[in-house]
């Protein structure tokens, strides 16, 4: 298969491939090819010849593992943000100013994505200094059309400070997933799309379940430390799914065609993050840091909770392609239970029968929820073939219904999820 350039013009051919200019329908060079090629498959399959084209099945093994890789990375950087956040919190001694561990995560962040455009562009400043004037001031347009994203990212950044200070980690963490819920009703209205019945049940069995969790919490599930308000952590969890949903849709609404990169837009949301950032720490705390000073309560576990955050986001965002809807689902539910299991051996943490149901049905919830139309059709289809036989006919004349493919690329048969190519 003949890899494509940004511009649309097909890129050279490698060995063992053709270009995509080769095959142009109705050339003469194409129909010599198929020619050619319908004749030498004749003799492989007489004379049992090597195939003319490269055996691709060598590929998939490396494929596989390129997925397999992207898993650990999203399972291990979903649940171990929350965790360490958790742990620098609830250390004994001064503890640290949330709002200036936002504030560096931000700058740590943009640095990065400049040093990487600056290896883009092979360490030549002059066409760094060039590029980033054409994207960032003479595109003044798109460059402000981030800043609305980038302050509601700014404010769940925060809320996610006080929700994990204020709830266990596990309870969070299954809390939090109420983000798919409000990243699809955001989806239904603001971008007109639908939701198969399946989907639908899937949100409401969300909702259930983590209203069972927080019926646990409410009733005492475990000790509690004294400085912990159950209440403020549940309404910043609520506050940050509700900014978490409309950020991601509203971010793919205004910026669907752009031709951006992805350290591009990071950079810009590391700008107006960084620039919204201090001005809350301004307004929050801007007295007790100015006393206290900006580093104040840093420890190493302080500093490897930021460095999480800025650097496990860009992560992700390089090993998130290689992860379909169900590999995501799937990550988040092997999240939950690493945090919980964590939770217990770090934290004390209690799981009881009302957490656990609460919990599975949230599991299940999100598994569902991400599994493709196709694959729900499938199941609904099945379920009814087990309970008698299907009457439904093909009608005469009409083309058989497509068969289903291992091949998920078409975004328009995927069901949507919260998007994570861009780092909040």
């Amino acid at each position: 298969m003949a890899a494509v350039g940004s511009g649309g013009s097909p890129a050279a051919a490698g060995p063992g491939t053709v270009s995509a200019g080769a095959l142009e329908p109705g050339t003469a060079s194409a129909g010599l090819l198929l020619t050619q090629w319908k004749e030498r498959e004749a003799e492989v399959s007489v004379q049992g010849l090597p195939r003319p084209f490269p055996d691709t099945s060598a590929r998939i093994p490396a494929h596989r593992r390129l997925k397999y890789i992207s898993l650990a990375v999203l399972v291990v950087q979903n649940a171990s943000l929350i965790l360490s956040i958790r742990y620098a919190r609830t250390l004994p001694g001064d503890r640290f100013f949330a709002t200036t561990a936002v504030v560096m995560a931000e700058v740590l962040k943009g640095l990065t994505c400049l040093l990487l455009l600056f290896a883009q562009k092979r360490g030549n400043v002059k066409h760094l200094v060039l590029f980033l004037h054409e994207a960032v001031l003479v595109q003044y347009v798109d460059t402000l059309k981030l800043a609305v994203p980038s302050l509601i990212y700014t404010l769940q950044n925060n809320l996610q400070y006080v929700a994990i200070s204020n709830l266990p980690a596990a309870t969070f963490q299954v809390t939090y997933q109420l983000k798919i819920l409000t990243t699809a009703l955001f989806s239904v209205l603001m971008l007109n799309r639908s939701l198969s019945r399946l989907q639908w049940a899937s949100l409401l069995l969300l909702f259930t379940g983590v209203a069972i969790v927080q019926a646990q919490q409410a009733g005492g599930g475990g000790p509690r430390p004294l400085d912990q308000n159950p209440g403020a952590g549940l309404a910043a969890v609520v506050a940050s799914c509700l900014s978490s949903g409309f950020a991601g849709v509203y971010f793919e609404k205004i910026l669907k065609g752009s031709s951006g990169s992805v350290w591009l837009r990071n950079l810009q949301l590391g700008l107006f993050g960084t620039a919204l950032g201090l001005v809350g720490l301004w307004w929050a705390e801007g007295t007790a840091v100015a006393r206290r000073g900006f580093f104040f309560g840093y420890t190493p576990a302080v500093w490897g909770v930021v460095l999480n955050q800025a650097f496990g986001g860009l992560l992700v965002a390089v090993v998130v392609k290689y992860a379909d809807n169900i590999l995501k689902g799937f990550a988040t539910s092997l999240s939950i239970v690493l945090s919980t299991v964590a939770s217990i051996r770090l934290f004390g943490f209690h799981v009881d029968p009302l957490f656990a149901l609460g919990a599975g049905l949230v599991i299940g919830a999100v598994y569902l929820y991400s599994l493709p139309r196709g694959a729900a059709k499938a199941i609904a289809s099945t379920s009814t073939s087990a309970s008698g036989p299907c009457t439904h006919q093909q009608p005469p004349g009409q083309p058989p219904p497509p068969q289903l493919s291992s091949h998920r690329g078409d975004l328009s048969t995927e069901p949507f999820l919260p998007k994570s190519v861009l780092v909040k």
